[in-house]
């Protein structure tokens, strides 16, 4: 039986994981639980573990996988992994993203590779395509991967190397993780928050500083979905 606190703890992971295809940073759980310090959070995460709700991953920073929910929880709506293993195939891409009917999956382009740290040049071609699950893709808007190049996302539990999935849309939330383009010519995928005229684009990793720019400058490219990661 989890106390309210492991609960409230819970239900944020695995609607954030539903939502972006990845768990919330430390300083997210503090927050969002009204904690004052990171321990308790720490204390919370070993509770679930070891009553085998989650199940942090090895040799990746602030990994968690929702392993399963309390039957109040699962009663609320189904539980759906959103991050899945495998090959990313090489085959040629298609002109738009075709169903897979056997595997009930769909066949998305991987536009490139993206910056999680300095942002790089934006790429717009087309290099290969990956198979995903029709339930990691919402229902509205179409949909693109991309190669994470870099750490800067990492407490986000997204590697150098992943895939990540993106709805495309031109609008995001604050906390939303997203494709931005800087100043028309550089993308990078961070967290966007706005406050004012300006937008910060926000790391996972203490290591890089938040970047803030004049709203003209960046623009909304898409937003995370799903995340793909191969072994």
């Amino acid at each position: 039986m989890l106390t309210k606190k492991q609960l409230d703890l819970l239900e944020f992971i695995h609607k954030r994981v539903q939502r972006d295809g990845v768990p919330p940073s430390f300083d997210e759980m503090k927050e969002a639980l009204d904690l004052r310090s990171k321990s308790g959070i720490h204390r919370l995460i070993t509770a679930l573990e070891e009553r085998g709700f989650i199940r942090r991953l090895a040799h990746r920073a602030r990994a968690i996988e929702v392993v399963k929910l309390p039957d109040s929880m699962a009663k609320k709506g189904g539980f759906t992994p959103r991050v899945i293993d495998g090959d990313r195939p090489d085959v040629p891409p298609p002109a738009a993203a075709q169903p897979v009917e056997a595997a009930h999956a769909v066949e998305l382009p991987v536009m490139g590779r993206i910056a999680a740290g300095v942002p790089i040049s934006a790429i717009s071609e087309v290099s290969h395509s990956v198979a995903v699950p029709g339930q990691m893709l919402s229902g509205q808007g179409d949909h693109y991967a991309l190669e994470v190049k870099g750490d800067s996302m990492i407490e986000a539990g997204i590697n150098d190397g992943d895939v990540v999935v993106i709805r495309e849309t031109s609008q995001a939330d604050n906390g939303d993780i997203v494709v931005a383009l800087v100043e028309d010519h550089e993308a990078t995928l961070k967290r966007y928050m706005r406050r004012g005229d300006t937008i910060a684009l926000e790391a996972a990793n203490p290591a890089y500083e938040t970047r803030v720019f004049p709203v003209g400058q960046v623009k909304v490219q898409g937003r995370l979905v799903g995340l793909i990661r191969t072994y």
